[in-house]
């Protein structure tokens, strides 16, 4: 194994499913893993983006959002991306 390579231990049923998901977009296990960790954000990562996204509107508005339309804004963002992935749940 190359000096930038690791191994990871998951359940034979976590193994199996991630060889399924992988065959169906026509990838590999290494692929799909490797492209959820670069794909998803961090905590902190989702942090700076926020902040930098305030100082946008702040910089466009001439004020930042209040914390009580951050969070309706954060709901909407929450179900939407929950009906990309749960289409039936949008209905």
């Amino acid at each position: 194994m190359p000096a930038d390579e690791t191994s990871i231990k998951v359940s034979t049923a976590a193994r199996d499913r991630l060889a399924q998901l992988a065959a169906e977009h026509g990838t590999t296990i290494r692929s799909l893993v490797e492209d959820l960790a670069q794909g998803t954000p961090t905590q902190a990562e989702y942090a700076e983006r926020a902040e930098l996204a305030r100082a946008e509107l702040a910089s466009a508005l001439g004020s930042a959002p209040s914390p009580e339309a951050e969070a309706k804004a954060k709901a909407l963002l929450e179900r939407l991306g929950g009906a990309a992935h749960n289409p039936q749940a949008a209905a």
